[in-house]
């Protein structure tokens, strides 16, 4: 079976600087999530940059579906239903919130359609049905960044790719973002996160991945890797509640 994502010994960083990202080797299966940990400066963002058109390849190839898109742009790669979400809440602060969702959907011209995939995306979120009328620039921080996750899925991807989302949101409302991303790998969307919050990030998916200094340094199922105490000094940090204290 052909994997959605590959990555082969890849490097990538930006303009003439030197490389963030070395040798990295990655596959993607479809229907399944996936969250990259480590320390900042590790490449994480870096990956997903390269991996949605942002970035080229230095070295290496990017493969989707078995087809090679290292040479490709963004919107080439949306098309091909590789979808970027970054760190950066962006909404469109004087439209309404229904106005910003549909705007995911803009280049499909079936009304039943985006009719269809709005509906979805406002049973995920009850609270943008709740506030599709308002203008999404008086939301709070959470609701943005529902709304951002929100317009991505109205493109309908394959592979969604998604950074650092509880960045500077409270915790209770980062419980919904982890929430929805959980929800988001039990349907047909491949998820691949990058989450400062370790913890919380390999909790909500099945895979995880860690980068340290540009380099893969492991991957496994996200409990095992959660259960191991030698990742959890490394790289999960003090933090982390052990299993058997959580029973």
């Amino acid at each position: 079976m052909t994997a959605l994502l590959e990555l082969s010994e890849t490097r990538a960083g930006y303009g003439a600087g030197p490389d963030i990202l070395h040798d990295v080797s990655l596959t993607i299966e479809a229907g399944k999530s996936y969250c990259i940990i480590g320390p900042n400066g590790a490449g994480k963002s870096t990956l997903l940059k390269l991996v949605c058109g942002i970035l080229k390849p230095r070295e290496g190839r990017v493969m989707v579906r078995g087809e090679s898109v290292g040479g490709l742009r963004p919107d080439q790669l949306l098309a091909r239903g590789v979808c970027y979400v970054p760190q950066e809440r962006t909404v469109f602060p004087t439209m309404t919130v229904r106005e910003n969702l549909s705007m995911g959907a803009y280049s499909v011209d079936d009304k039943d359609v985006v009719e269809q995939r709005l509906g979805r995306v406002l049973e995920l979120f009850p609270i943008l049905d709740e506030r599709r009328s308002q203008i999404a620039g008086t939301l709070s921080g959470g609701e943005q960044q529902m709304v951002t996750l929100g317009r991505a899925l109205m493109v309908d991807p394959s592979l969604m790719m998604i950074d650092e989302p509880s960045l500077g949101l409270a915790p209770t409302v980062a419980d919904q973002i982890f929430d929805t991303i959980r929800r988001l790998g039990e349907t047909d969307i491949t998820v691949l996160l990058v989450e400062q919050n370790a913890q919380r990030g390999l909790e909500s998916v099945d895979w995880g991945i860690v980068l340290d200094l540009g380099k893969k340094k492991f991957e496994g199922p996200a409990e095992g890797i959660l259960d191991d105490p030698r990742i959890r000094e490394l790289y999960l940090g003090a933090k982390v509640v052990s299993r058997e204290s959580e029973g």
